[in-house]
């Protein structure tokens, strides 16, 4: 269910805005969006695993607090990072 040190690590360089950045909210929704997707892929195999949905539902509320930050500060930032991770339409 969680991601590896490699997976983060990659995701990490590939969002980062400089070298080891890993406060920027472009790398904080990147993380949030690959820890979420796979427990979405896992809720396809153990459907009644109440805890870890709970858990879900705190990480996409992270992350809409995230990108609405994002959205109120810095509107291209935005519409880049949502644009590169497929998370709108």
């Amino acid at each position: 269910m969680s991601i590896t040190a490699e997976e983060k690590s990659r995701v990490i360089r590939e969002y980062g805005t400089k070298e080891g950045d890993t406060g920027s909210p472009e790398v904080q929704v990147a993380i949030l969006t690959t820890r979420i997707t796979a427990l979405t892929e896992h809720f396809k195999t153990h459907a009644k695993d109440n805890h870890s949905r709970r858990g879900l539902l705190k990480l996409v509320a992270q992350r809409r607090k995230l990108l609405d930050y994002l959205r109120r500060n810095d509107e291209d930032r935005y519409k880049t990072l949502i644009g590169k991770l497929g998370i709108r339409r």
